[in-house]
């Protein structure tokens, strides 16, 4: 549904893209991730129709971004990180006029706007003006607006900045819904957590490159294995299981732990148990930690 090949953008002498390449299928949610300035945001305005890009190719749901502009626009929506809404109209207001523009006509847009301010939450606001919106209502319209026509191709550029946790989850039901129909979601993020729940394949950007991609298992297993955390207490105790465990045993001196690399059996567990009571080294407590995307946005980034 989306495909990019070598895809580069400047800004006078700053290259913000250094030829990015990147497949996204149809009716999946992939996720682009990076650092703040990373170029997460320019690569979205490109898809979009909204910049040109120096160099490179990129299609959308077919069409070229640079060749086939209106072909492109046709086929999509965006959300930007800032609410794009008219705050003189009410929300439903707000949804009926795009409905209209949308050539929904009078009675598809009113009930297209009644459907969505269900799906978002918004039903007993939604006769208010929206400059009386708190900020998560008001990121929450926004969302409903860019659904008004059900495109095939979405981008949410930070779509849950500012929401509370409740919302954050209509939105997530959503997206989920919107991929389950066969819709293709872009969503660029600074929730790791976000990117972990909903995304099929990640990719992480950095320095206007991808410098790994792939989906969230593969890449936290390959890149932040699970690791056994053994709570010793004393710091004597903590270098004494350093010693016993060899190299792979990383102590964590503050917290009075010693952390080891694991495949997460109960086997392997058992063994470094065993090696330390029988060094006479007591262990008080055990945790499994699992990797998340943090620990590889992390590893990643680091340099």
């Amino acid at each position: 549904m989306i495909a990019i090949r070598g895809l580069t953008k400047s800004y006078r002498s700053v290259a913000v893209l250094r030829g990015v390449d990147l497949d996204m299928p149809q009716g999946r949610v992939f996720a682009l991730l990076g650092p703040n300035g990373a170029g997460k945001t320019t690569l979205v305005r490109i898809l979009a129709t909204l910049i040109r890009p120096d160099g490179g190719t990129a299609t959308v749901a077919g069409h070229d971004v640079v060749r086939e502009p209106r072909r492109v626009q046709s086929a999509i929506s965006l959300t930007g990180q800032s609410t794009a809404v008219d705050e003189l109209l009410t929300g439903e207001e707000n949804l009926i006029l795009l409905g209209r523009l949308r050539r929904l006509g009078r009675g598809g847009a009113r009930r297209r706007a009644a459907e969505l301010l269900d799906q978002f939450d918004l039903r007993d606001a939604g006769r208010r003006l929206v400059r009386t919106y708190s900020g998560g209502m008001r990121r929450r319209l926004d969302l409903a607006v860019s659904l008004v026509r059900r495109p095939r191709v979405l981008f949410l550029d930070e779509p849950t900045t500012g929401l509370d946790p409740r919302s954050r989850q209509t939105t997530w039901a959503a997206v989920r819904a919107l991929a389950a129909d066969g819709v293709t979601v872009l969503l660029t993020t600074q929730y790791l957590e976000e990117a972990d729940q909903l995304a099929d394949r990640v990719a992480f950007l950095d320095h206007g490159a991808i410098i790994a991609e792939g989906p969230p298992a593969g890449l936290k297993s390959q890149l932040a294995g699970e690791r056994v955390e053994l709570r010793l207490g004393a710091p004597e105790a903590v270098r004494r299981a350093v010693a016993v465990l060899g190299d792979g045993a990383q102590p964590d001196a503050p917290r009075g732990a010693v952390l080891v690399p694991t495949d997460g059996s109960a086997e392997q567990v058992r063994v470094l148990l065993n090696r330390l009571d029988g060094a006479g080294v007591p262990v008080d407590r055990v945790a499994i930690h699992r990797p998340t995307l943090d620990d590889v946005f992390l590893t990643m980034t680091r340099s």
